[in-house]
C-alpha cells in the first residue's frame, strides 16, 4: 500500500501538468480539469498496482531475509514455496481487482471523459473564453482577447486579430477592436462573435498601406459546424462490443486487457525468489536485476500487442507466449531452493563434468 500511494502520486501528478496544460491552452474549460484527472485514474491504476505489488514484495521479504528473519523461518520448517503460496493469495486479491478495473472500469472511465470533452466543445464559445488571455477561436482562424467577461455573457473590450482567409489570394488580415460583443451558436452548432461599437484595421502583409473601418455591428465566424463525434477508440468500447469486433486491432486490445492481471501472479512467482539475499548483500541488493526483468516483461508486452495489431503473429497465440515465458521463468528461480531443483542441477552438473 506504501508503494502504492507513493507511484499513484508520482504518476497523478504528472497526468495533471499535462491535463493543467491542455486546459490552459483552451483544449476545454479549466473546470474540467479535476473530473477528466478523475475519469483517468482507472487507467493509471491498472498500470500502477502490479508494479507496487512487485516492489512491495522485493522490498518487504528483502528486509526478512537481510534481518534473518526468513532464515528462522526456514529453521523451523517454513519453505520457501509456502511463503510464496502466502503470497500469490495476495497476488490473486489484486490480479481480481486489476482485471476489473482493466476490462470494465478503464473503457467506461475513457468513454464518459469522451462524453465529457465533447459536451464541452458543443457548447456555447464562451466556455473556453477566459478573460485577460490571448487564445486562439475554434476554428483556429483568429486570436482573441477579451478583457472581461461581464454580466449576461456580454464580452467587454474584445481584441480580434483574423488570419489571412487561405482561399484569398490576397492575404489580407483584420485586426478588429470593440467595445463589447457576445458569442452566439444557431441551430447547426456554427458559433460566431457579435461585436459593437468597434474599429477595423485591415491590411496586406509587407505593404503600409492600411483600411480603416468604424463600425456599430460586426459579426466573424468562429467555428464554422458542430462539433464532430470524437472518434471512439477500442480502449473505449465495453468489453461485449470489443469481442463482437472483427480485426487485429480488437484482437489486440482484447488480450492487451487481460495481459496485465494475468501477469499479477507470474511476476509475484519471479519476484519471491529475486527477493532471497544474505545479510551482507543488504534488501536492496537485487532490486535492480528485478526491476529490469520487470521492464522487460511489460515491453514484450507492448511489442506483443504491437505484433498482434500488424498481424505479425497469430491471433490464437495472442500474449499466452509471454506469460508462459514468465511463468517457466518463475518456476526456474523457485526451483534452484526445491529438491528437484538440486538434483536438476546436479544432474547438468555432472554432465558438464563428464563432458
Amino acid at each position: 500500500m506504501a508503494v502504492l500511494l507513493v507511484l499513484l502520486a508520482i504518476f497523478v501528478s504528472q497526468h495533471f501538468v499535462r491535463v493543467l496544460a491542455d486546459a490552459s491552452e483552451g483544449e476545454f474549460p479549466a473546470s474540467l480539469v479535476m473530473t477528466l484527472l478523475g475519469l483517468n485514474l482507472p487507467y493509471l491504476a491498472v498500470l500502477v498496482v502490479p508494479l507496487s505489488l512487485f516492489l512491495g514484495i522485493l522490498v518487504a521479504h528483502g528486509r526478512m531475509y537481510a534481518e534473518s528473519e526468513m532464515v528462522v523461518l526456514h529453521g523451523v520448517g517454513v519453505s520457501e514455496w509456502y511463503i510464496t503460496r502466502v503470497t500469490l493469495l495476495l497476488a490473486l486479491a489484486n490480479m481480481l481487482f486489476t482485471g476489473i478495473l482493466s476490462i470494465y472500469v478503464t473503457p467506461w472511465a475513457e468513454e464518459a471523459q469522451n462524453r465529457v470533452l465533447e459536451h464541452a466543445q458543443s457548447e456555447a464559445g464562451l466556455a473556453a473564453i477566459t478573460q485577460g488571455r490571448f487564445q486562439t477561436s475554434p476554428n483556429g482562424r483568429a486570436v482573441l482577447f477579451v478583457e472581461r467577461i461581464g454580466r449576461d455573457n456580454q464580452l467587454d473590450k474584445v481584441f480580434v486579430a483574423q488570419l489571412p482567409d487561405p482561399e484569398d489570394d490576397s492575404g489580407q488580415s483584420n485586426i478588429v477592436v470593440a467595445q463589447g460583443g457576445s458569442v452566439v451558436e444557431d441551430e447547426t452548432g456554427a458559433q460566431r462573435l457579435k461585436l459593437n461599437d468597434g474599429t477595423q484595421y485591415q491590411n496586406t502583409p509587407n505593404q503600409l498601406d492600411y483600411q480603416l473601418v468604424e463600425f456599430t455591428g460586426y459579426e466573424m465566424q468562429i467555428k464554422e459546424q458542430e462539433v464532430d463525434q470524437r472518434r471512439r477508440k477500442l480502449s473505449a468500447l465495453p468489453i461485449d462490443q470489443l469481442m463482437a469486433t472483427e480485426g487485429p486491432g480488437a484482437v489486440a486490445e482484447f488480450h492487451w486487457r487481460l495481459a496485465i492481471p494475468l501477469a499479477i501472479p507470474f511476476m509475484t512467482l519471479i519476484a519471491v525468489p529475486m527477493a532471497r539475499v544474505n545479510v551482507r548483500q543488504g534488501k536492496f541488493a537485487k532490486m535492480f536485476p528485478a526491476i529490469l526483468l520487470y521492464l522487460g516483461y511489460f515491453g514484450l508486452m507492448i511489442a506483443g500487442r504491437k505484433a498482434l495489431e500488424d498481424e505479425v503473429i497469430p491471433a490464437y497465440l495472442g500474449m499466452w507466449w509471454i506469460h508462459a515465458s514468465a511463468l517457466f521463468l518463475g518456476i526456474l528461480l523457485l526451483g534452484k531452493e526445491r529438491p528437484f531443483g538440486a538434483k536438476l542441477a546436479g544432474l547438468l552438473k555432472g554432465k558438464k563434468v563428464g563432458a
